[in-house]
């Protein structure tokens, strides 16, 4: 009989040691793991706070991360969030945070979680291997958070938190959502930097060469420019008035955004594999005699309350939701019903391994659930649809959980998680480089969806304060082509 790791909640740095190869050795030879070299940190509850409302392990000096730690601390203090258990970073080494206020169950828990599932996930899944540099981000990062420091002590701090301010605001339209960023590298930035303040004057005087139409040339007849999504990068190579400082604070900021970008689109896969890692893995160890089933219970509570989907809400749990349908497919692949073979005819039978690493590597949250959540899981679930139409009195159920109602309910639910959905779609379409220099934007609204005007006017003011000049921003409609409003901070309206 194989003796368990530990019997009680206290433990030391051997004890750890031993639990990770543990789970090391269940989740590759078993569950097949494919993960970066694990770098495990144990920090106290105030440090979990720091890690968790940066998100990052090196970071540069900012108000707006204070303003996070004063937040996530006060929430804590008086009790109005917990913290989590452990935090993960997509670098190689993967960077994984456990509290030290953690328990024995609870390392091993977080360890298989975080260290195994997340790690894996990391590595494995398409959109963090073709548009993440897990080798390079660290360096990178200590790069960013030097020159930031360097441009303090040369512009003062209120330049640089002029600019990182608006930046931090608008890092979400400083995303590429189609060209695939270079790899990162802190010598590689250090010598194009070199580069460009030993040739500034010149670059600058051939930029707008390029740029600026002759004046004598009327403005109409010059060459429509195509569309352009990533604000941040068409103000930083093209904005008139930026020292170059500013530009290469801009370009920090859409480099480390670009970095978050697959995260966005993979929450419920991403928790989802990591939660079903940690529960193979800790039954494993049960089964094994790796620990009592005490911890086992201790273990099973605390999964069962962060993979529970609390009833009647608007968002779904991402853990619920991704742990359920992994074990779906795990269950369609063992025990096919004649639905499943109907529904899933490549999956039902299949080895049920095989197609969850499948699944992990080659989807997102909206492909995902459009490929694999099923029929017995809508039933199951009681997932339904209603309508909310502002002018009706009443919600309306539209559809529930009949063969009918079911495709409807599994795109509307993909739907959810595409990225218009989180983030207003709005791009440059026009700029009056040889008069005004007045910047014009247009805000395609998905599904009705409008915008907030006071988010509106604080992203315009943010925009001119990195641009220079005046900025108008037309919000439409996609499919009607009605006009929603039309925002012109010259005129304040």
């Amino acid at each position: 009989m194989t003796a368990p790791l530990f019997t009680g909640a206290s433990w030391d740095f051997h004890l750890i040691q031993k639990i990770y190869d543990a789970c090391e050795e269940i989740g590759s030879d078993e569950l097949g793991l494919d993960c970066y070299p694990n770098q495990l940190e144990i920090i106290t509850a105030e440090q979990m706070i720091d890690v968790y409302a940066c998100s990052l392990p090196v970071t540069y000096q900012s108000w707006s991360r204070g303003k996070n730690f004063a937040r996530e601390e006060f929430n804590y203090r008086k009790g109005n969030s917990g913290l989590a258990y452990e935090c993960v970073f997509n670098s190689s080494p993967c960077i994984n945070y456990l509290m030290e206020e953690n328990s024995a169950t609870m390392q091993a828990l977080v360890i298989a979680h975080a260290a195994m599932g997340h790690n894996s996930f990391f590595k494995g899944n398409y959109l963090f291997r073709d548009w993440t540099d897990a080798a390079g981000i660290l360096d990178y990062l200590c790069f960013a958070r030097d020159y930031v420091a360097e441009c303090e002590a040369r512009h003062g701090a209120a330049a640089v938190e002029s600019v990182l301010d608006s930046c931090h605001a608008l890092q979400n339209f400083g995303v590429d959502k189609y060209r695939r960023p270079g790899k990162l590298s802190k010598e590689l930035e250090e010598q194009r930097k070199k580069e460009k303040l030993a040739n500034e004057k010149r670059e600058v005087n051939a930029l707008w060469d390029h740029l600026i139409p002759k004046v004598d040339k009327p403005e109409e007849d010059a060459a429509k420019m195509e569309p352009q999504e990533n604000l941040l990068y068409f103000i930083e190579k093209n904005a008139p008035n930026l020292k170059q400082w500013q530009r290469e604070l801009i370009r920090i900021t859409r480099k480390i955004a670009q970095y978050f970008y697959p995260q966005r689109q993979t929450q419920v896969m991403n928790e989802g594999w990591a939660s079903t890692c940690h529960y193979y893995i800790m039954t494993r160890l049960m089964e094994k005699g790796l620990i009592t089933s005490g911890s086992y219970l201790e273990f099973l509570h605390s999964h069962t309350s962060v993979v529970r989907q609390q009833p009647m809400t608007r968002q779904f749990n991402p853990y619920w939701l991704g742990f359920n349908m992994f074990a779906e497919i795990k269950r369609i692949c063992v025990a096919p019903t004649a639905e499943d073979k109907k529904y899933f005819p490549d999956l039902a039978g299949a080895d049920w391994l095989k197609s969850w690493h499948y699944a992990m590597k080659n989807f997102k949250d909206e492909s995902f659930i459009s490929q694999y959540l099923s029929p017995a899981m809508v039933r199951r679930e009681k997932l339904f649809m209603m309508s909310d139409d502002s002018d009706a009195p009443d919600y309306t159920i539209s559809r529930i959980q009949n063969e009918r109602g079911f495709e409807e309910i599994r795109s509307a639910l993909s739907d959810r998680y595409k990225l218009s959905h989180f983030f207003a779609d709005i791009q440059i379409t026009d700029v009056k480089f040889s008069t005004t220099r007045k910047m014009y934007l247009e805000h395609r609204a998905y599904d009705g969806i409008k915008l907030e005007t006071k988010t509106a006017w604080e992203t315009l003011l943010h925009l001119k304060n990195l641009w220079g000049y005046d900025i108008v921003l037309e919000s439409t409609d996609t499919e009607s082509g009605l006009t929603f409003g039309v925002y012109d901070t010259e005129r304040g309206q």
